[in-house]
């Protein structure tokens, strides 16, 4: 096998080389090498895409829609985006000019920090929160202002946000939001997104929300987007992987005023030319008829929450009720103190559940485990069995 030569050891990207590899990817790595152990360590639905969505993509397979599409997403699609947000969100994106069809919400966020950053921009990032919002951020030169929410409840508040505004200076460019959030199932009201907005738009700032989880809210409440409040400085970055489990096809896509969404698309097209055309017709049946496909699964992603909050809190666990998503994010006993690392570590190897540390998180995660309930009743009750071996063993 080739090595690199001597002298190009040092002439790769610096940034990237500084860089590690998603923590929560390692920590399943490192999982899925113990043999027997029960994981729910990734946000992947267990659900099956539905079948009228993946005979759409079938269809497409046999006419041979086989080349490639526009940069921006096939205009069918693009239309069906814009109906969507429109019905759930009640703002009108140009399907023309006001959206970018992309591979996933990553690239999505990718595609939109590298079309907003300049090196030297900060971007405020509530935390705990998805651990690859800090080097999509970095890798542009900017650098990610990490604010720990946990004394909060695991929200931002207006005022904290306008300290910590203040306290970074004159060279905040954004604010990122994820809610319903990974990894605490925390989410915000719409009087709660209302006051962020009235600092963002005090501030001159761009809001950036992820609202991939906005489907899986609980107990009836409706998501209130960032960008129904101020639509001419938020960019709207989501997709198809959890509302209707199809996290293999790679569908997800920005939202905004047409003079930032047109840089974007410059960014994605470079960098992937265009979405893959079976994937961009499985979308369009999904947006056009599949308005009731994440019901029966937001009922079921409840029901285990349900269970999983009473069952852990009986262990002694303690942890804020998710509101959304399909994460617990649970405090860990109390003689690991906050090295959530090596409690993670001890219960995959001994107990042979596999639950990610919170310290990938960010600020706010230490002393958390992550749990993802997007698993089968079975698993989760052979679940908590486990953990309460291991408990009693700890005590």
């Amino acid at each position: 096998m080739p090595e690199l030569a001597e002298d190009l050891n040092h002439t790769v990207n610096d940034k990237i080389t500084k860089m590690q590899i998603s923590g929560i990817r390692a920590f399943d790595g490192m999982c899925s090498k113990i043999p027997g152990i029960l994981k729910l360590t990734l946000g992947e639905p267990d659900f099956n895409t539905p079948e009228h969505v993946k005979q759409a993509a079938i269809d497409g397979i046999k006419n041979n829609d086989s080349h490639y599409s526009v940069n921006q997403g096939k205009i069918e699609l693009r239309k069906a985006i814009s109906n969507y947000i429109k019905r759930s969100r009640g703002i009108d994106y140009d399907p023309e000019t006001e959206i970018v069809v992309t591979i996933g919400g990553t690239e999505a966020l990718t595609s939109t920090m590298m079309a907003m950053l300049n090196p030297g921009d900060k971007v405020i990032i509530p935390t705990p929160v998805f651990s690859l919002y800090f080097p999509i951020v970095e890798i542009t030169g900017a650098e990610p202002v990490l604010v720990n929410t946990a004394p909060d409840g695991f929200t931002l508040t207006p005022e904290r946000l306008e300290a910590e505004i203040n306290k970074a200076g004159s060279a905040v460019k954004a604010v990122m939001l994820n809610y319903p959030t990974n990894p605490t199932g925390r989410t915000y009201s719409k009087e709660q997104i209302q006051a962020l907005a009235k600092v963002i738009e005090k501030h001159h700032l761009f809001a950036v929300v992820d609202e991939i989880y906005s489907s899986l809210i609980y107990g009836g409440r409706k998501h209130y987007s960032m960008a129904t409040e101020i639509p001419d400085r938020t960019v709207l970055v989501s997709g198809l992987s959890k509302s209707h489990a199809m996290t293999g096809y790679r569908l997800g896509y920005i939202c905004g005023p047409a003079k930032f969404v047109n840089e974007a698309g410059k960014i994605h097209s470079y960098l992937v030319t265009t979405a893959t055309d079976a994937s961009q017709d499985a979308a369009i049946e999904a947006l056009n008829n599949g308005d009731d496909d994440p019901i029966q699964m937001r009922k079921e992603y409840e029901k285990r929450r349900d269970y999983l909050e009473d069952a852990l809190k009986k262990l002694g666990f303690e942890m804020a009720t998710p509101e959304g998503a399909f994460y617990m994010f649970a405090k860990i006993p109390a003689q690991y103190g906050t090295d959530d690392l090596k409690f993670a570590t001890d219960l995959a190897k001994k107990a042979k559940v596999g639950l990610i540390p919170g310290n990938v998180f960010g600020p706010g995660g230490e002393g958390y485990v992550r749990i993802s309930y997007a698993a089968s009743e079975e698993d989760l009750h052979e679940a908590i069995k486990r953990i309460s071996g291991f408990m009693n063993q700890l005590n």
